[in-house]
């Protein structure tokens, strides 16, 4: 079970740090990663960032590299999303995932296995 929060109402610039915890197993033992939804587009998922169980490669987003940051926090048994320099297109719902195998393709939202509920970002101009 995986359990995201971080999420919150923020200005242009500024910074947020999601948090996604997982129960039940240790989240080292999945691959992560955090998706996103943005509003009008109830059917899409971006890919953000993630993490890989596999020597902890992580990947970025063209549109947040060097902005966000993926890492793991194994005394809390969590995987965080540093997010600086937040833009306005940043607004979205946030989703955090895991899968029991590193992707294949990394974006591919049916490679995860457990989702987590989403927490909202506001990034306000």
């Amino acid at each position: 079970q995986l359990q995201a929060s971080g999420g919150g109402l923020v200005q242009a610039g500024g910074s947020l740090r999601l948090s996604c915890a997982a129960s039940g197993r240790t989240s080292t033992s999945y691959s992560m990663g955090w998706f996103r939804r943005f509003p009008g587009k109830e059917r899409e998922r971006e890919g953000v960032s993630s993490i890989y169980r596999t020597h902890g490669y992580t990947f970025y987003a063209e549109v947040v590299e060097g902005r966000f940051t993926i890492y793991r926090d194994n005394a809390k048994n969590a995987v965080i999303l540093q997010m600086n320099s937040l833009k306005p297109e940043d607004t979205a719902v946030y989703y955090c995932a895991a899968a029991q195998h590193d992707p294949r393709l990394v974006w591919a939202t049916d490679e995860y296995d457990h989702w987590g509920q989403g927490t909202q970002v506001t990034v306000s101009s």
